[in-house]
């Protein structure tokens, strides 16, 4: 189960003919075509990235599944599960307890602005969550606020297809890579992402 998402992000004319300038990319765009994906607000992605963390897509996907299946992706339900609850459908406990915290501050309204906030502001906000790291706010900033800048560089998939198709041996080279994008490296991510699908 996926959680209903806001609107789709598509990648833009100016983004592909930016993108384009990079061999790599180019040859990444003709064979998966204009990016796209679903911008699902900012509590359902905290949620979807904070089971993904640590564990394979599969098992996050399994157990995400669950808790919207119980939940529908609203706080008030998730605080309503409780920390057992949230332990019957797979989730580990630091994860239940960040689960829960992030459900009590969403039912409060605490991220009714995020979608006015830079991203630096929405990152500041999201890290002083115990159990939020970079890794999820940058799901947050792509998936649950559509921000077309964000460099995922510490996730697993995107490291691995950038170190295959790029020819880098470290994340730190990884890391710099995405400085080569700007202004538009989440779509840039989409790309080496999607290659994860394909082998």
């Amino acid at each position: 189960m996926k959680a209903p998402h806001l609107y789709a992000f598509v990648a833009s004319d100016a983004a592909l003919a930016a993108l384009r300038g990079d061999p790599v990319m180019a040859r990444l765009i003709r064979r998966h075509g204009r990016a796209s994906w679903g911008v699902h607000g900012v509590f359902p992605a905290l949620l979807r990235a904070v089971v993904g963390q640590q564990v394979s897509n599969a098992a996050a996907r399994k157990i995400f599944a669950r808790i919207l299946a119980a939940t529908g992706a609203e706080p008030g339900r998730v605080l309503a599960l409780g920390e057992a609850g949230l332990r019957d459908l797979g989730v580990s406990r630091a994860k239940a307890r960040t689960l829960l915290a992030l459900a009590e501050a969403g039912a409060a309204g605490a991220f009714s602005d995020f979608v006015a906030l830079p991203d630096a502001a929405v990152r500041e906000r999201l890290l002083a969550f115990k159990g939020v790291g970079p890794w999820t706010v940058d799901m947050v900033l792509i998936f649950g606020l559509g921000r077309p800048d964000v460099w995922p560089a510490a996730d697993h998939g995107l490291v691995l297809q950038a170190m295959r198709h790029y020819g880098l041996a470290s994340r730190g080279a990884v890391a710099a890579l995405g400085e080569r994008f700007a202004p538009y490296r989440s779509v840039a991510a989409h790309y080496l992402w999607a290659e994860n699908d394909v082998g």
